[in-house]
């Protein structure tokens, strides 16, 4: 008979979650790196440390449930997805960020149950921003200093604009740096860059390259990004 999760249960694994997501550091750098790819994406040890206490943790709480972490699935090792709840880990997105202490990055936890998405925690713990959403109960933001606020903000600070060129969203080169990928992403971040003068523009007003795609989709759902492009 499999795992049934309900409302209740989610809201306990996301409170489990959440207090594990905490536990990782926000004041470290990291002179010990190596590579997976190149060095656009350089692996620390503390990628492992974490991935391990976090996954360790998991473990002991909900031995059922199955999980998928991002480090182990570069190496190659995937588990099959089946309706048992797996969890999913990324120990530090944003990873060339947190080599170079530029305080973007973040850990990001989610659970898949019955193979949807069904919670997902990212916290930044340099600048203590974390993001929740249980499916069908919202989304939240908890800052340091105040209770989780309800995303979007039912009074935005800074609404979306109706115009492409009051539009600000970020962009990621990634790690792939071969010349066709390079090439083709320049020319599709050159339309929305370029004024007038540029052949097909879309300006927007600003474009970001932040470094941390865990990051760029909560904070497009809080209303400080426009779109992920």
């Amino acid at each position: 008979m499999g795992t049934t999760l309900g409302p209740a249960e989610l809201c306990s694994v996301l409170t489990f979650t959440v207090n594990l997501g905490h536990t990782v550091p926000g004041d470290q750098t990291s002179s010990d790196v190596n590579e997976k790819k190149n060095s656009v994406n350089p692996p620390t040890q503390y990628d492992v440390a974490v991935e391990n206490l976090v996954m360790g943790e998991i473990k002991k709480a909900y031995p059922y449930s199955s999980s998928s972490e991002e480090e182990s699935a570069s190496a190659g090792s995937l588990p099959e997805l089946t309706d048992e709840p797996t969890f999913c880990m990324h120990p530090i997105d944003g990873i060339t960020n947190f080599v170079h202490g530029f305080p973007f990055c973040c850990i990001s936890l989610g659970l898949i149950y019955q193979k949807c998405p069904a919670l997902g925690v990212v916290y930044n713990p340099f600048i203590e921003y974390q993001y929740t959403r249980i499916e069908g109960q919202g989304s939240y933001l908890a800052l340091s200093t105040g209770q989780p606020q309800k995303l979007p903000p039912r009074i935005p600070k800074a609404p979306p604009l109706p115009i492409q060129g009051s539009n600000q969203y970020p962009v990621e080169w990634g790690s792939d740096r071969g010349t066709p990928v390079t090439h083709d992403k320049a020319g599709s971040f050159l339309k929305p860059a370029g004024d007038s003068s540029v052949p097909g523009e879309k300006m927007a007003q600003s474009l970001r390259s932040m470094g941390s795609a865990a990051l760029n989709f909560p904070i497009v759902v809080q209303g400080a990004l426009d779109l992920y492009w």
